[in-house]
């Protein structure tokens, strides 16, 4: 047994967070609100039609945008009620509960690796700090041998870069293009936000 995440040790501390976080998600979609940055950038690295992998896909609003758009999607997420939303709000995607230390999606009948793992919205900091190079060892070996892995948060979050990618190397993937968001602006040392596009290590 992993160690619990820090998500579902909030969730345990309050239980009407995940409530409280689906709500707000939605709140925001019906403002109009642009919820679908990190969808176009993962669209324009994937061919159409490509296996994608969410992972840590709360409540469903990148991996519904990357089925709409033509690709075949799976989120998984550890929080069964995000899950729950996810189901409701964007039919397409296939939707799995399950924990990313843990993550084995031959378990659940899916054994054909992905060409793009996603994993965004600040879900490596909510990781516990003991899973996260498990988490992305866990990516690797869903990953198809020319895949790529775009992982993106909040620098200063208890999860810091050089550790970061020192568990990047360790789970036996490289860099191939590290930015500050999602929109494609460069990286710089004051930078507050990280997305790393990353392969399998040759």
């Amino acid at each position: 047994m992993v160690e619990q995440s820090v998500w579902m040790q909030k969730v345990a501390a309050d239980p009407g967070h995940s409530a409280w976080y689906i709500g707000r998600m939605r709140g925001l979609a019906e403002a109009g609100e642009d919820l679908a940055g990190e969808a176009r950038l993962i669209d324009s690295m994937a061919a159409r039609g490509s296996r994608i992998l969410d992972a840590g896909c709360g409540p469903g609003r990148v991996a519904g945008a990357l089925a709409a758009a033509g690709h075949d999607v799976v989120g998984v997420d550890v929080d069964a009620a995000l899950i729950k939303a996810a189901e409701e709000d964007h039919p397409g995607p296939r939707w799995i509960v399950d924990d990313l230390a843990e993550l084995d999606l031959a378990a659940h009948g899916i054994s054909e690796p992905f060409d793009v793992i996603v994993c965004a919205g600040n879900v490596m900091t909510f990781l516990a700090p003991s899973t996260r190079r498990t988490v992305l060892q866990r990516f690797r070996e869903h990953l198809a041998p020319r895949g790529r892995v775009a992982i993106g948060f909040g620098t200063g979050r208890g999860y810091e870069p050089d550790e970061f990618f020192a568990d990047v190397e360790a789970a036996g993937l490289t860099q191939d293009l590290v930015l500050a968001t999602w929109d494609l602006r460069p990286r710089r040392a004051d930078s507050d936000f990280l997305v790393a596009i990353l392969s399998p290590a040759e």
